[in-house]
C-alpha cells in the first residue's frame, strides 16, 4: 500500500483514530488490534504525550523497539512502567477509570452494538465466532469506546445483528471510508476519507445513518504522515487489510 494517506486506508484510519485521543487519557486496546496500537502511539507522539497506554499484555506505556504484528506479542512488555492483570483492567473500567477503549466486531449495527458470537441462529449458527471476551464488560463501563472495522461492507455494518454480544458507550466508528459519530441512538457521518463521497459510504453501509448536508474530508497532514512513518516504519498497520 501507498504511504500517501490520501490513498492508503490504513494511513487514514490510523490518523483518524489518533486524532480522537486526548492528552492525559487512559486508553486500552485488546487482542488483534494493530490499528489501535499504532494510533495510540501516534497520538502520544503528536499531541497527547501524557496519554497512558494500556494493552492486553498487561503493560503500561511500553517502549517496544519495533512494533509487533500481534498485539499479544511479548515485545509490548518492553519498557513498561508496571504490569496489570486483565482483572485489574476490568476493575479499572468498572470503576470509571478507563477513559477510552478500542473495540471491534464481526458485525456492527447503526446503534454501535457489536456481534462477536455467531452468524445465523444462535442454536444452529452458520459460523461460530470467537466470542466477546471482555467487550461485554468494557463497552458499557469505559467512559467511551471507539469502534473500528477494517472492512466497510453491508455484511459487516448491518441493520440487524445476528446476535448482540455487547452494547454501551460507543463514541465513534472508524472505517476505511469514513468516521461515524454516535448521536443519540444512531450514527451520523462525521468525516469522509479522501476521495470518498457520502453516496459511496451509504452504498457500502447496511444500516441507516444521518448525513449532514456538508461532510468534510479528513485528510492526513504531512506532519501526521511523517510521524506515522516514524512510529510504524514497517507498516504493521497494513496487517488488518491483508487476507
Amino acid at each position: 500500500m501507498s504511504g500517501d494517506g490520501r490513498r492508503s486506508p490504513a494511513d487514514f484510519m490510523a490518523v483518524a483514530m489518533a486524532r480522537l485521543l486526548r492528552d492525559g487519557e487512559r486508553v486500552f486496546h485488546g487482542v488483534a488490534s494493530p490499528l489501535p496500537m499504532v494510533a495510540i502511539l501516534l497520538a502520544k507522539r503528536l499531541h497527547a504525550p501524557r496519554l497512558v497506554y494500556l494493552n492486553i499484555t498487561g503493560s503500561v506505556d511500553p517502549l517496544p523497539a519495533a512494533l509487533p504484528k500481534s498485539t499479544v506479542d511479548p515485545a509490548l512488555l518492553a519498557g513498561t512502567a508496571t504490569l496489570v492483570t486483565l482483572a485489574e483492567l476490568f476493575d479499572l473500567s468498572a470503576r470509571g477509570g478507563l477513559d477510552t477503549a478500542f473495540l471491534s466486531g464481526v458485525q456492527i449495527d447503526g446503534a454501535g452494538r457489536i456481534n462477536m458470537s455467531v452468524i445465523g441462529p444462535f442454536a444452529r449458527p452458520t459460523v461460530r465466532l470467537p466470542g466477546g471476551a471482555g467487550s461485554a464488560l468494557i463497552l458499557p463501563t469505559a467512559r467511551r469506546t471507539i469502534l473500528w472495522r477494517a472492512q466497510h461492507t453491508p455484511r459487516s455494518l448491518v441493520e440487524r445483528l445476528d446476535f448482540v454480544t455487547a452494547a454501551g458507550n460507543v463514541d465513534r466508528l472508524v472505517t476505511p471510508l469514513c468516521v461515524f459519530r454516535r448521536d443519540g441512538d444512531r450514527f451520523v457521518l462525521e468525516a469522509r476519507a479522501p476521495g470518498v463521497t457520502a453516496d459511496a459510504v451509504a452504498a457500502a453501509t447496511g444500516f441507516a445513518f444521518r448525513c449532514p448536508a456538508e461532510v468534510p474530508e479528513l485528510v492526513p497532514t504531512a506532519e501526521e504522515l511523517a510521524a506515522l512513518t516514524a512510529v510504524d516504519p514497517a507498516r504493521v498497520r497494513d496487517v488488518e487489510f491483508r487476507t
